[in-house]
């Protein structure tokens, strides 16, 4: 239960974030999010706002959306013969369309459709109630509610509130803002971290900082922001070198050269055996050392991001040298290190959520069809040419984009389940 909790908690901070970016750059360039979704799949709750979102939670934990009107993918379909029933207002305009068998309208008007232009004219023609000798038609409000068949109601998106509607560099931002409010994300978290453990760790020294009590360090004598300048002959120059060198010795005896306050010192020790992942490893119980300093503690937090950023693009690298699954996860593997992370603390959870948060940013800037950095680029594309894309061209593009990914989140997803399952 601990660990479903974690992983519902990481994975749904780091959607709600990511896609409050969207949200609130869309809010703002007067573009309107028809609906906020945590999750995907069939829908769990919804809950229509006063600013005409509808908010949704759906079954399955692999994501998340925005749904801005005049996306093609994201239009309601109104065919010919549909039959639905409409809401009118005081002025005798329809406020509600229902083409849910799921809802039923009180006073409603059942129509069968001719056409409907939701777009620019606001009209909808059909038959009432049954009749087919007398055509009707009614206007539509700016601001009127289509019930979808699966029973979520949505405003409709008249084209000035629509996506095409905004200025190239409003929707640039807008698609920038997921990955944006990720890495921002991040950098508070470390910087919360930074507070919580009292100081930012400093790695490319080979200054260590407390030692606990009654670990093999304390034992040997070892003290307090101490300097370890070797072990086994080897130059220790940062935190890496020290930590690489201890780990690889569980339960050997290491000789290792120490300065205190000036004094050089050799002294022997044995680390205690540790188990990290199904190995076995070495520890001594000493921690890196600390700049406690507010400054530097806020420093930290965008300092850790960026250190964290290049060992991303290390990784991705990588991938394009040595292409392989097992260097990918998804969210089986999101949930193994949730289960990792909730039996080790507080502390190891806004670690994992400010890691994933700096991945997810990262990824989605990539420039492929479907990820926010492939919306970018056809955004630039745009911007070079001085006119939008053929629609048919980018709907192609951004459906291979999806195929392709959702391609890959089964493979990586089955990967994952056969790695920790089998």
């Amino acid at each position: 239960m601990r660990t479903i909790v974690t992983f519902l908690i990481v994975f749904g901070v780091l959607v709600i974030v990511h896609e409050f970016g969207h949200f609130f750059f869309a809010k703002r360039a007067g573009i309107l999010v028809r609906e906020f979704a945590i999750g995907m799949g069939p829908k769990i709750y919804a809950h229509m706002g006063k600013d005409g979102t509808t908010y949704t939670l759906r079954l399955l934990p692999i994501g998340g959306y925005v749904r801005m009107a005049g996306l093609e993918d994201e239009e309601t379909e109104l065919s010919p013969g549909m039959p639905m029933s409409l809401e009118l207002d005081g002025q005798g305009n329809v406020q509600r369309i229902n083409v849910s068998k799921k809802v039923q309208l009180p006073n409603s008007i059942p129509l069968e459709l001719i056409a409907a232009d939701l777009v620019d004219d606001l009209t909808i023609r059909g038959y009432e109630n049954g009749d087919e000798s007398q055509e009707v038609i009614y206007t539509v409000n700016h601001d009127a509610t289509v019930i979808e068949e699966n029973g979520t109601e949505v405003r409709i998106a008249p084209r000035d509130v629509q996506f095409q509607s905004a200025t190239i560099g409003a929707r640039m931002l807008t698609n920038f803002a997921g990955p944006m409010n990720n890495f921002i994300l991040t950098i508070i978290l470390f910087i919360a971290l930074a507070f919580m453990q009292g100081g930012i760790s400093v790695p490319n020294t080979n200054q260590i900082g407390t030692v606990q009590p009654g670990s093999p360090a304390a034992e040997a004598g070892i003290e307090d922001n101490s300097r370890i300048l070797a072990i086994n002959d080897k130059e220790i120059s940062d935190w890496n070198d020290l930590t690489a060198e201890i780990q690889a010795n569980p339960g050997k005896e290491v000789t290792m050269v120490v300065a205190e306050d000036g004094n050089e010192r050799t002294i022997s020790l044995t680390p205690e055996t540790t188990e990290n992942a199904g190995q076995k490893i070495g520890r001594i119980g000493v921690g890196p050392h600390m700049k406690t300093g507010i400054v530097d503690m806020v420093a930290g937090g965008f300092s850790q991001t960026w250190n964290l950023v290049k060992e991303i693009f290390k990784a991705l690298g990588s991938l394009v040298t040595g292409f392989s699954l097992n260097k990918l996860g998804g969210p089986v593997m999101m949930y193994q290190m949730s289960s990792q992370a909730a039996s080790q603390g507080i502390r190891t959870v806004i670690y994992l959520m400010a890691f994933l948060s700096v991945n997810l940013g990262i990824v989605n800037l990539l420039p492929i069809p479907a990820f926010d950095g492939g919306k970018i680029l056809l955004n630039i594309i745009e911007a070079l040419r001085g006119k939008p894309m053929d629609p048919e061209k980018e709907g192609l593009i951004t459906m291979a984009g999806f195929v392709f990914i959702m391609v890959l989140m089964i493979l990586v997803t089955w990967n994952d389940i056969s790695r920790f399952f089998f």
